[in-house]
């Protein structure tokens, strides 16, 4: 399939991306090597922003796919279709990704099943191979193909895990919410409100992770802050605005709600 715009592939505008440590050079040197690169953290810590934010700066196509537990391996490789000239091969988004010497981006990748993702692994390690056995095509991954997955490890179980067969095929990388300024910083700019409103939101954050385990599986994200910040950026009272992106997505338990509510109130 060498007729596939690879530009429709491209990130054409900077996504907004807040380096923490090193990761930028990091990643850089990773590409640069072809080596896969395994991201890990908790939900909406920045990890799909990152990996963006890097195909934008290395100017290279990027292909996402939102892994779930119904997805094939047809899925993500092709399958022939029908049409009224017949059968028809498409290409799936990591067939495609290899073709064209894109970026696949495999997001929360433990949700696939297991016999889904071993289709990776021939690309994962010195074959850079994919075989399309229904077709009967052995591709060679293009030279500037990678494979970047990301999982949230608070989720893991015996149920839902990768196999060491395939976590020991990438290089990894630890993301988690960033230091207090820091995501000031990234709500005050992504969320269109002052400092000051960046910084209470931070803190009320901040007491929500401290209850991960205590009654909810996970803290207020990054994410979920700058939903709040720009309700209010749109008019919205912080109070509805909180309740509205921190307090009822993140729990149903209603002593939970009244927990959260409270530091909203403690701030607001």
């Amino acid at each position: 399939m060498s007729d596939i715009d690879r530009d429709q592939y491209l990130i054409k505008e900077e996504p907004y991306y807040r380096s923490v440590h090193n990761e930028v050079e990091m990643y850089q040197a990773a590409y640069d090597a072809r080596m896969p690169v395994m991201l890990k953290g908790p939900t909406g810590c920045g990890k799909s922003r990152f990996v963006e934010y890097m195909a934008w700066k290395l100017q290279k196509p990027l292909i996402t796919v939102a892994c779930n537990e119904d997805m094939t391996a047809s899925d993500l490789v092709g399958r022939f279709l029908l049409d009224i000239n017949g059968t028809k091969w498409q290409d799936g988004p990591l067939t495609v990704a290899a073709r064209i010497g894109a970026i696949c981006y495999l997001d929360e990748v433990v949700e696939a099943r297991q016999d889904t993702t071993v289709v990776i692994h021939p690309l994962t390690d010195h074959r850079r191979e994919l075989p399309l056995e229904k077709k009967g095509e052995l591709l060679k991954a293009h030279a500037d193909f990678q494979i970047v997955i990301s999982y949230n490890p608070g989720y893991q179980s015996l149920m839902k895990d990768l196999k060491q067969s395939t976590k020991q095929r990438f290089g990894g990388m630890d993301f988690d919410y960033p230091a207090t300024d820091v995501e000031t910083e990234i709500v005050t700019h992504e969320g269109g409100v002052d400092k000051e409103t960046a910084e209470k939101l931070v803190q009320i954050a901040q007491r929500s992770r401290n209850l991960k385990g205590h009654g909810l599986d996970e803290g207020m994200s990054t994410r979920l802050l700058v939903y709040a910040a720009q309700l209010v950026a749109k008019g919205i009272d912080t109070q509805s605005a909180c309740q509205m992106a921190l307090v009822t997505p993140l729990t149903d338990d209603p002593d939970m709600r009244d927990t959260l509510s409270a530091a909203v109130n403690t701030y607001f």
